[in-house]
């Protein structure tokens, strides 16, 4: 299995996991005199068995990405940077977003708002950064499809 189908697996499960709670939730009470729609207890096996596969394949695919490397990077690496240049490119974004704000004066006595940053640098900044990010995505991406567990 390649580790890009392992990532899809992890995530499918996911979603069965939580529609497993919802289901379980749902049926966590009767009327008196009535069956649940679905019975508790299957759904509760069904949920202890998704939630041990799960269990394996995100053992076996941290194991992949911390084995596997790229230009001397682990891939463990490369998702640690690329989580951080989401969070910079984020902050860049909000800073922009802020020092971009105009505010409409009635009266020239009222006091001016200016930014305190170049924005047109930190937008420039930003860009490459998203750039890099795309690139380290990609790479990432194309590792996991020739990646074999």
């Amino acid at each position: 299995m390649k580790l890009a189908e392992a990532l899809q697996e992890r995530a499918d499960t996911n979603r069965r996991i939580e529609q497993l709670r919802v289901r379980l939730s749902n049926n966590a009470q009767k009327q008196e005199g009535e069956k649940p729609a679905e019975d508790p207890a299957d759904l509760l096996k069904e949920l202890d068995q998704c939630i041990a596969k799960q269990a394996e394949l995100i053992a076996d695919i941290n194991l992949a990405n911390a084995k596997t490397t790229v230009n001397g990077k682990t891939l463990t690496e490369m998702i640690a940077q690329r989580d951080m240049l989401n969070v910079q490119i984020s902050a860049y974004r909000d800073l922009i977003n802020e020092a971009s704000a105009t505010y409409q004066r009635a009266r020239n006595s009222e006091i001016r708002i200016l930014s305190a940053v170049n924005v047109k640098e930190l937008q420039k900044k930003a860009d490459a950064l998203s750039k890099e990010l795309r690139l380290l995505d990609n790479k990432i991406q194309e590792t996991n499809w020739l990646t074999e567990m």
